[in-house]
């Protein structure tokens, strides 16, 4: 079986080059597709059984679940070469933006219930349908872009290995390994 660095070695140079360059990004995206899955997967079963009458709480009950498992991906894979932080603050202001992303992902959910009541006006399948537009697509991509943002700013601010790591081979590269010539500079 393939590993990641195998098929990152396996692409074309300019794809290649662009893959090392935005590695945080895409494997923020990766950890993110996964946590939509389980987040997604859990909102559906509370939101039509027994959280049926509260789904905002069914959408910020899947949300927590989804952050603790994407702080342990993204400390572990995605981030894992910043640092900065001594571990219980890191981890504190990871579930902070997280906690404001949860609210973010909600907030479409609590608009449509709460100012447009939605829920007495649709159900089954077509309520179904709007609470993933609604809560999983824009609530996500707001929660997202701002999780990105500050998670590079606040949490994981600084481009280091953990611990005095070194030489990885990971796809992830720090900027000192990256010279002119990999990121397109003469």
């Amino acid at each position: 079986m393939p590993t990641i660095d195998g098929v990152v070695k396996s692409l074309p140079e300019p794809v290649r080059r662009l893959v090392l360059k935005h590695s945080e990004l895409i494997k923020f995206a990766i950890v993110g597709g996964t946590t939509f899955v389980v987040d997604t997967v859990i909102y559906f079963i509370l939101a039509f059984t027994v959280l049926e009458t509260k789904p905002v709480f069914a959408r910020i009950i899947s949300g927590v679940i989804a952050v603790i498992l994407s702080y342990v991906l993204n400390r572990e894979w995605a981030f894992k070469n910043r640092g900065g932080r001594e571990p219980t603050h890191e981890a504190t202001l990871f579930f902070m933006i997280s906690g404001i992303g949860v609210l973010l992902a909600a907030a479409p959910i609590f608009v449509a219930n709460n100012i447009f009541d939605l829920r007495t006006n649709i159900s089954g399948l077509e309520l179904a349908v709007v609470d993933f537009l609604l809560g999983f697509i824009l609530g996500n991509i707001l929660g997202m872009g701002f999780r990105f943002w500050a998670l590079r700013r606040f949490a994981f601010p600084e481009e280091q290995p953990r611990g005095g790591e070194g030489g990885s081979t990971d796809i992830n590269p720090t900027a000192g390994e990256l010279n002119d010539e990999e990121l397109g500079h003469a």
